[in-house]
């Protein structure tokens, strides 16, 4: 099995320091997905709006791996939902939660899951398979953000307001991470010769 990117900058630490590591990973993890989210355009014809919040989950998930990337997103939304403004438009609160968009947000943890349990299999680290894992994790959050988005509005008024409007955007954001990923493979293993 592969290790994830962050693993490979932080394997140096000692093994007395790998909790702090994983708490100090998973909380910067949560953090990036907060800040990125703050990239919020709201649309006059859904209560989804357009984010950079699905690039940093597919980033944190590959970054951390299944099990820190779906702890960084379970957190992320527990800061949220005690209030602290880390969704969309600086938005926090159960209500989001349970809300027309709260499953896109249970959706974060899943793809976080997916996403970092395929990088360490290795397919974040080469081009022409790096697409496969944001593709999957993608899906994961369409999956569980429209289902929840249906029940407010109807299957067919949730791919209109919920999929459709997104998927050039997030087509994009799957490329860009696509291309970070291997990237930032490139650059580790440069220094690892050094």
């Amino acid at each position: 099995m592969h290790s994830t990117l962050a693993l490979t900058l932080t394997r140096r630490l000692s093994a007395r320091n790998a909790l702090l590591t994983d708490t100090l990973l998973i909380i910067g993890g949560s953090l990036f997905v907060a800040l990125v989210a703050q990239v919020s355009i709201p649309l006059p014809f859904t209560p989804v709006p357009i984010t950079g919040q699905t690039f940093a989950v597919l980033i944190v998930g590959a970054a951390l791996g299944a099990k820190r990337g779906a702890a960084s997103l379970a957190l992320y939304i527990a800061e949220g939902a005690i209030g602290l403004p880390v969704f969309s438009g600086g938005a926090g609160g159960m209500t989001r939660l349970f809300g027309p968009t709260g499953g896109y947000l249970v959706g974060f943890v899943v793809a976080a899951f997916v996403v970092g349990l395929l990088a360490e299999r290795g397919l974040d680290r080469h081009w022409r398979t790096s697409l496969i894992p944001f593709v999957v994790g993608s899906l994961a959050i369409y999956l569980c953000g429209v289902a929840q988005l249906a029940f407010f509005t109807g299957a067919s008024a949730a791919l209109e307001k919920g999929l459709y409007p997104f998927l050039i955007g997030d087509a994009i954001k799957l490329v860009l991470a696509a291309v970070a990923l291997p990237s930032a493979w490139a650059i580790v293993k440069g220094i690892d010769k050094q």
